[in-house]
C-alpha cells in the first residue's frame, strides 16, 4: 500500500525483516557530517525482496537543516564527488540528464541540476591548451514530463544518447521517502538506472543501462512522503502511547486498514513537501551539482569551475 512507498533502498532494507534480508549486504561509514550508507543487493532473491535491481546503492546522511551551512555543504559536495568517481568512466563524454517538470516545484530538482551543470562539450575544441587537457566532454539535457512534451523522457533521452554518443549517463531526479525526517536530508546515488517520476509516484519507462546501452548512473533526493506514510506513523505513536489494558491492542494490519479507509480513499496519492520546498531545492540543486561538476572535473577546483561557468 502507499503507506510504505520509498524510493530509498536503505528505507526499503529497514522495512525488510532481518529473515528476508539474505543477499543484502549493507556497510555504513561517517566522515564528519556526513553518513555514508552502502546497500549492495547481490541476488535476484533478494532484489524481488528489497524490490529494487541487483545493484550498488549509496545514501549520504546528514542533519535536515533549512539552511545547510558551509561546512556541511562543502562536505556533501566532496562525498557526491568521491561516490559518483568511482561509478563513471574515468573517460569520455557524459550527459547529464534533469528529469522532472520545472512548473512542480517538488519535482524541479532534476532541471535545476542541469540548469548548474558545467557543460563543456561545445567547448572543448575553443578551449585554451591550459584547460582543454583538463575538462571532459560533459552535455547536459531537462527533456520535460510526458504531460507537457508528449514524449516518453526515456524516449527523447534515448535519442540524445544515440546523436551524443557518451560513456554514461547521470540521471537526476526527486524521490518520495518512507520517513519525512529524510526529506532533503539525503541523498541517493544508484548504479541501476531510475525510473522518471518515482518521487510523486508516477513511474515512466526506465532509464537503465539495458534501455540505453550505456551504464547510468541515478542521484536522487527525497523531496516528498505521502500523506498516508503520515497518517500511519501518527496512528503508530496514538497506539504506542495507548493504555495496554484499555481494550484489545490494535495490530500494525489494523492500523493499515485504517489508514486505507480515512486517508487513501478519501485522498488518493495526496504527496507533502514542506512549505519551504522553494529554498530546499535550490540548495539540493546546488549542492547536487556542484558534486557532480567536482566528479566529471576532478582536475580543476571548485573556484576554477565557478569561473568558467560566470
Amino acid at each position: 500500500m502507499r503507506s510504505v512507498l520509498t524510493d530509498l533502498a536503505l528505507e526499503r532494507h529497514q522495512m525488510t525483516p532481518e529473515a528476508q534480508r539474505e543477499g543484502v549486504r549493507v556497510h555504513t561509514e561517517r566522515n564528519g557530517l556526513v553518513e555514508r550508507t552502502t546497500v549492495s543487493i547481490e541476488t535476484e532473491r533478494a532484489a524481488q525482496t528489497m524490490q529494487r535491481p541487483c545493484g550498488q546503492y549509496v545514501t549520504l546522511s546528514f542533519e535536515q537543516a533549512p539552511q545547510l551551512d558551509l561546512e556541511l555543504r562543502e562536505a556533501l559536495q566532496q562525498e557526491l564527488a568521491s561516490v559518483l568517481a568511482q561509478l563513471i568512466p574515468r573517460e569520455g563524454g557524459v550527459l547529464v540528464v534533469g528529469l522532472g517538470n520545472r512548473r512542480v516545484t517538488a519535482d524541479a530538482l532534476g532541471p535545476r541540476v542541469a540548469d548548474a551543470t558545467f557543460v563543456t562539450r561545445h567547448l572543448k575544441r575553443h578551449l585554451p591548451p591550459s584547460l582543454a587537457g583538463r575538462v571532459r566532454s560533459v552535455c547536459a539535457a531537462a527533456p520535460g514530463v510526458l504531460g507537457i512534451t508528449g514524449m516518453e523522457t526515456a524516449e527523447v533521452v534515448r535519442g540524445i544518447v544515440r546523436h551524443v554518443q557518451p560513456t554514461a549517463v547521470i540521471a537526476v531526479d526527486a524521490l518520495a521517502a518512507r520517513d519525512s525526517a529524510r526529506i532533503c536530508s539525503t541523498i541517493q546515488i544508484a548504479d541501476t538506472g531510475i525510473a522518471p517520476g518515482s518521487g510523486v509516484g508516477n513511474h515512466r519507462q526506465g532509464l537503465t543501462r539495458e534501455a540505453l546501452g550505456v551504464p547510468v548512473i541515478a542521484v536522487g533526493v527525497p523531496m516528498v512522503v505521502y500523506a498516508a506514510t503520515i497518517a500511519r506513523d501518527a496512528f503508530s505513536y496514538l497506539v504506542q502511547d495507548s493504555d495496554p489494558n484499555d481494550g484489545e491492542p490494535i495490530g500494525e494490519q489494523a492500523i493499515d486498514a485504517l489508514i486505507e479507509r480515512v486517508v487513501t480513499q478519501r485522498l488518493g496519492d495526496l504527496v507533502v513537501t514542506p512549505r519551504e520546498v522553494d529554498a530546499l531545492i535550490d540548495h539540493m540543486a546546488g549542492i547536487v551539482a556542484s558534486g557532480i561538476n567536482r566528479a566529471l572535473h576532478p582536475q580543476l577546483d571548485a573556484s576554477e569551475i565557478e569561473l568558467l561557468m560566470s
